[in-house]
């Protein structure tokens, strides 16, 4: 569990925590406006599993969850926001429109995320899902530097997320990461969904130079996109269902109820 704090100015200040969940190797984060009355804060990416993990934590810093956000529709695990919905009153989940999701608020790309003081810029990058989006932490005077970039699966660490199914293009997602992730700041930290090799965090400089598929011109990173061979995802049939109502895979009031206790 990582933690990164730092302050533009006295009045508002990153806390950031980085969440991992074994069985499917994703990574959720935790970031809040610490200098703020209410010291607001937003999960991104949450699993089922480790719900109770993260409201635990969310408690003992003291924080208020107000929002639960997935960069895109998982195939690998089941979200945890609807369940953060029936155990953490006032949580809103907030996943893309293109994702076509349910969801408390859709967002777009351009739109912006407030917590407290500080927000979330949203970038869209399909490629991995039509939905995919990144997050990335705001530009400005009073907010927190180097930037932060959340790409979900769309950029790994020195890897990229699959294109062979739920509406992927290695076209799209190639153009994806060369217009709206290379083009921020290289010292702009990379906090992906997923890391299978142990890594925890990278930057768009290091990615830039280093990353074995986008390093390469959009044909060869086709053609390495095309012979993955991956195997087909084992939760996917469960995950993708479950994920497109927030979560719940079935959502009548008795099974909410279940869920929640």
């Amino acid at each position: 569990m990582m933690d990164y704090s730092t302050s533009s100015d006295l009045t508002t200040k990153l806390l950031f925590r980085q969440l991992f969940e074994k069985d499917s190797s994703t990574y959720t984060y935790l970031l809040a406006d610490v200098g703020h009355p209410d010291k607001p804060a937003l999960l991104i990416d949450p699993v089922d599993k480790t719900v109770d993990r993260d409201i635990s934590l969310v408690k003992d810093l003291g924080l208020r969850l107000i929002y639960a956000i997935n960069t895109h529709v998982h195939a690998d695990h089941i979200t945890g926001t609807g369940l953060l919905k029936t155990k953490v009153p006032g949580v809103k989940s907030v996943i893309s429109k293109a994702s076509n999701s349910k969801a408390d608020m859709h967002i777009e790309a351009g739109d912006k995320i407030y917590f407290g003081d500080l927000f979330l810029e949203v970038r869209a990058t399909p490629g991995h899902t039509q939905g995919c989006v990144t997050y990335v932490t705001g530009d400005g005077p009073d907010q927190p530097t180097p930037r932060m970039a959340f790409t979900g699966d769309t950029l790994l660490i020195r890897g990229c997320g699959r294109t062979d199914f739920q509406g992927g293009s290695s076209h799209q997602l190639y153009h994806s990461v060369h217009s709206q992730i290379f083009t921020l700041p290289k010292d702009t930290y990379i906090y992906p969904a997923h890391d299978y090799k142990g890594f925890t965090v990278s930057t768009v400089g290091e990615e830039i130079q280093y990353n074995p598929r986008l390093t390469k011109g959009e044909e060869t990173f086709k053609s390495i996109m095309e012979n993955l061979n991956l195997p087909y995802p084992k939760m996917i049939d469960v995950a993708v269902p479950a994920n497109l109502v927030c979560g719940l895979q079935d959502y009548s009031a008795e099974s909410v109820a279940a869920t929640s206790k």
